[in-house]
């Protein structure tokens, strides 16, 4: 839906269906459902995932004109897209495997220029359409130095590739779509920081005289090609659970003409861990009732002199969490977003509150979607039938920038 700060939406990797058959039952299901509680008198934006196999079958047999039409009987429109986990993300062990094949791979490629292809004949005219995808690869698969530097510059390869035909769709019809690259703990690109070096030191660097040769323009030209075609996907949990510096990385991202293609509305879980051993476990004994075996849960702690440890999944922080020098955790698990205390363990609620009030004050993109898949993996005290869960994160969103 068309707010004063952007489209709201929500991102459909919250639903289960894998084939376009079970993902478009479910979206008919639901989304008139959504759209009567949220939008009911104007269009409302939806942030469609598609599975590498959904988005083949959606181009069979007329799927694709048959989904454009239902949009628009329903009043529904497709402007983001999810292009992170390429197979299944339901009913299946994910783990580190959301990253793969990753950016190194033709397959991450193909499927990629695939969605777009799909996001170009969905886009309502006028209007920027954007998919967001993996931090290049999972950093934990590399284990020296040179393997690290090969899978970065083989991936920043592929994601030129994307860029240039991207710049076609462009020039041949004037669609501005963009790539939006999603940082996240123990990505490749996991920070702020990280992601902003690799913008400027490789995908610039390289970049600016693949596409001046490629395409027959001036290196400043295709820096600004670079700048509109990819962007920067600021998933609000995951950079919460580095406890970066929300307004400082955002003002930096706008010094340096380095663009954020979406929102991702989510939040995370965090715990303060009080000095008394006893306390301490009462703590990790409510952390442990989301250590589950479908996604990855990684942990950030801080420890009393602000340093930080990094944990691949809840696993491992649990079996560590006798630790003394730790005062706080930050772990990748998105909970509802219109939560934010649940006794001895919190959400990081507050960080979104002030992003959005940042977006609110001074718009940095134009794309805002509400992202809690792991509604199905939840705790039962957590979990509300779904369709109403979707509408109170919406309408907290709603409320927290009109307000």
């Amino acid at each position: 839906m068309k707010l004063n700060s952007g489209h709201l939406t929500f991102c459909t990797n919250i639903y289960a269906g894998e084939s376009w058959a079970a993902h478009f039952t479910l979206l008919k299901e639901s989304f008139p459902i959504i759209k009567k509680s949220l939008s009911p008198h104007e269009p409302m934006g939806i942030g469609l995932r598609l599975s590498n196999q959904a988005s083949v079958e959606i181009l069979d047999d007329g799927h694709l004109e048959e989904f454009k039409q239902w949009l628009q009987v329903v009043g529904g429109y497709v402007f983001t897209m999810n292009g992170f986990p390429y197979g299944g993300f339901h009913h299946t062990r994910v783990k580190d495997q959301v990253h793969a094949p990753d950016w190194t791979t033709k397959e991450r490629m193909a499927y990629t220029i695939r969605l777009f292809n799909i996001l170009a004949v969905l886009l309502p005219e006028g209007m920027d359409g954007g998919i967001s995808t993996s931090p290049l690869t999972y950093k934990p698969w590399f284990t020296t130095a040179e393997e690290s530097e090969q899978a970065k510059n083989i991936a920043t390869q592929n994601i030129l590739s994307v860029v240039e035909a991207l710049h076609y769709i462009y020039e041949s019809t004037g669609t501005l779509l963009h790539l939006d690259i999603e940082p996240e703990p123990d990505g490749f690109l996991e920070s702020g920081p990280e992601f902003i070096n690799w913008f400027e030191n490789d995908l610039l660097a390289k970049g600016k005289i693949y596409c001046s040769e490629k395409l027959g323009i001036t290196q400043d030209e295709a820096v600004e090609l670079l700048k509109r075609h990819v962007c920067l996907c600021y998933d609000v949990c995951h950079f919460a659970i580095g406890y970066e510096p929300h307004t400082t990385i955002i003002e930096q991202l706008r010094t340096k003409g380095i663009k954020v293609g979406k929102i991702q509305i989510s939040a995370a879980l965090k715990a303060q861990f009080p000095e008394l051993l006893e306390e301490r476990s009462k703590v990790t004994n409510e952390l442990s009732k989301f250590d589950e075996p479908t996604y990855l849960h990684q942990v950030i702690a801080k420890r009393n002199d602000s340093s930080l440890i990094r944990y691949p999944d809840l696993s491992e922080a649990l079996a560590d969490a006798p630790d003394p020098e730790v005062t706080e955790w930050r772990a990748h698990f998105h909970v509802p977003i219109f939560v934010e205390d649940m006794g001895l363990v919190k959400s990081t609620q507050s960080d979104i509150t002030e992003v959005l009030s940042l977006q609110k004050s001074s718009p940095f993109t134009n794309h805002l979607e509400v992202e809690t898949y792991t509604w199905e993996v939840l705790p039962s005290s957590l979990k509300v039938p779904l369709n109403e869960s979707i509408i109170r994160e919406l309408a907290w969103v709603k409320t927290k920038l009109s307000s």
